[in-house]
């Protein structure tokens, strides 16, 4: 009965340790946070593990990266990215609920598709069938994310990029504090400034410059909304910039930019 009551002790002391650690680390993140509301960081967590992975497989690190105020960041690119990552950015507390119900529908239909092409695949793979067949690749399901410009932020300023539901947990409870201790203005003035816009390329006057050989404060409209779309996919859009897709979800973005509000 000692015994029982002395591991339970143990058990209830490990449990304290593990609520105050949680609490000290949620402390320190929201401590960051504010921090941000006068002080420009000057890197993310995002940012420093692309760092260590292109030290790791090139040798070197190229990279580019120039920090502007809210003031010299063109109008267009604000609009341009708002309507295509996050219309709902000025109204939403943080996370757009609607969003993401719509993309869990989506990737289940994905994923229901992907399971039936690999079914027709298991059947037509049989030993005797021709090596290209037996050899198919097997379909996998795009899975999209209803992230916010809040929502990313977090990940990048304080997060790894593990998909887990801890860390997705984590995601949210940073969310609700930039909300709370960050004007929409501020927050979208951060993720403009370190988001990745390509191979060690961030923020949007790198962008800008890169892509089309101005500074962030000049670009118009298309040009906005082709920076806009290439975020989803930024290292993959880098390498095809003729691409076809880019063009038309870049005119698409232009005619809702009108009808965007910003913060």
């Amino acid at each position: 009965m000692s015994a029982l009551r002395t591991t339970a002790g143990h058990a209830g002391r490990l449990l304290a340790l593990l609520l105050l650690a949680t609490i000290g680390l949620q402390l320190f993140f929201v401590a960051r946070i504010a921090l941000r509301a006068v002080v420009d960081p000057q890197s993310t967590t995002f940012q420093r593990s692309e760092a260590w992975r292109l030290l790791t497989e090139t040798g070197r690190i190229t990279w580019g990266q120039q920090w502007v105020d809210d003031t010299r960041i063109s109008a267009h690119l604000k609009r341009a990215v708002i309507a295509s990552e996050d219309a709902g950015f000025a109204e939403h507390a943080g996370v757009d609920w609607d969003a993401i119900e719509k993309a869990w529908e989506k990737n289940q239909r994905a994923e229901a598709l992907a399971e039936r092409r690999n079914e027709q695949l298991s059947r037509r793979a049989r030993p005797n069938a021709p090596p290209a067949v037996q050899a198919a690749p097997r379909a996998q399901a795009k899975v999209i994310g209803g992230s916010t410009i809040t929502q990313q932020l977090a990940k990048n300023l304080l997060l790894s990029g593990e998909r887990t539901v801890v860390r997705k947990a984590q995601e949210f409870v940073l969310t609700f504090a930039l909300e709370a201790l960050l004007s929409k203005r501020r927050i979208l003035e951060i993720y403009l400034n370190s988001v990745e816009w390509g191979e060690g390329l961030f923020g949007a006057q790198a962008a800008a410059r890169y892509y089309w050989r101005v500074d962030a404060a000049q670009l118009g409209p298309y040009p906005a909304a082709r920076l806009a779309v290439m975020l989803p996919a930024p290292k993959r859009f880098e390498k095809r910039p003729g691409s076809g897709y880019l063009a038309d979800r870049a005119n698409t973005v232009v005619a809702r930019m009108g009808a965007v509000e910003l913060p």
